[in-house]
């Protein structure tokens, strides 16, 4: 029996979830491709998807998406998740630089926008707020902080 589109999105967290990129991959079509739209990344085919699906669990080993609801339209599926998960492994930044680890907790909401087709996963879009995360593993200063600092100094200096 053909899975619905729901079923096929919420597999493919439970096999990130699990770390079982092999699985991930079988549910992703030939010409799939994501938007990781925090990361202004645009990521084509499966073995971009792994390597960075491999990539976020390397830095976070023990990530996990909890789904808090879903809602199909025909072969469109929005997921809301939350992310939990420890920095306790590099993470891999833009310029092909790495984030130590900190060992801090982080948790994110996120949605994911999925296309089925075929039964397979043809585009995925994933807003998430990437800010969030690195203020929370201490690799950025809170929002505000720097600005207010810097407002301190120059009355200082007035």
């Amino acid at each position: 029996m053909a899975q619905s589109a729901e079923d096929v999105a919420r597999e493919s967290i439970e096999c990130y979830n699990a770390g079982d990129f092999d699985r991930l991959r079988s549910l992703l079509a030939d010409d799939f491709y994501e938007e990781e739209l925090a990361t202004q990344r645009r990521l084509e085919g499966a073995d971009a998807r792994i390597v960075a699906a491999q990539s976020w669990k390397r830095a976070f080993p023990d990530e996990h998406g909890t789904i808090t609801g879903a809602y199909t339209s025909g072969n469109t599926v929005a997921i809301e998740l939350t992310w939990d998960g420890t920095h306790s492994g590099p993470m891999a930044t833009r310029d092909g630089q790495e984030l130590s680890p900190s060992n801090k907790r982080m948790t994110v909401k996120s949605v994911e926008v999925i296309e089925i087709e075929g039964g397979k996963i043809k585009v995925l879009r994933h807003y998430f707020d990437l800010m969030t995360i690195l203020q929370q593993i201490g690799a950025m200063d809170p929002a505000g902080t720097a600005v207010a600092s810097r407002l301190h100094s120059a009355e200082r200096d007035a």
